[in-house]
């Protein structure tokens, strides 16, 4: 196999799944600041652009970072970072929606719009800025509701799972675009602190 990978959240999520597992693979970086994910032979593998993509032995391609996982778990069960049991699996799988949607995809959204715009907007479409600004807002309420519901060391309680490395590696990124935690968080704080201190946050 062969692992696509280039900056930003996306690969970011990826990169951590894989070192969790204990997994290494060769990888090739995109230059995702020149464009190089949408032209070229990458355009032609990965139809869609995005970064990361992992090319399988016999050439097919696996985009998307939660199908990427959901993969890399399949054919490397251990340590589980979905789950062991069916009821493991739909919990980490719902949060990893709502963390996405609701928050991940909104903050990105955001992101694009504003700080992000000279890069973005010549490549797809994209919201306004003021817009954007909406979309910011959005994300920070999203992470304050999430603070409010958590208690437990992790986002499934005892469990790390991917749903954890969602959310660590879009909110490290969006500290970095001017999106920090919001203030008056108690969980996420203590949290991040956990999650950061994992050798695999480092990948």
């Amino acid at each position: 196999m062969k692992f696509y990978d280039s900056i930003g959240p996306n690969p970011h999520v990826v990169r951590m799944a894989m070192a969790e597992k204990g997994i290494s693979l060769p990888t090739e970086t995109i230059d995702i600041m020149t464009g190089a994910n949408r032209s070229g032979d990458y355009i032609k593998k990965v139809p869609a652009g995005g970064t990361p993509a992992l090319e399988l032995d016999d050439g097919r391609i696996i985009s998307e970072i939660t199908v990427i996982a959901e993969y890399l778990e399949e054919i490397h069960p251990t340590p589980a970072i979905i789950g062991t049991t069916a009821e493991e699996r739909a919990e980490t799988r719902k949060w990893v929606r709502i963390i996405d949607l609701g928050y991940c995809e909104t903050m990105a959204n955001g992101f694009r719009a504003t700080e992000g715009r000279p890069m973005f907007e010549p490549r797809f479409p994209i919201v306004s800025q003021a817009a954007g600004a909406e979309l910011k807002a959005i994300a920070a309420k999203k992470l304050q509701w999430l603070d409010a519901l958590m208690s437990g060391d992790f986002v499934c309680g005892d469990r790390f799972t991917l749903a954890d490395i969602l959310l660590f590696c879009f909110i490290e990124f969006g500290a970095q675009v001017g999106q920090p935690l919001p203030d008056g968080l108690t969980w996420l704080p203590a949290w991040h602190k956990r999650v950061a201190a994992r050798p695999s946050a480092a990948a």
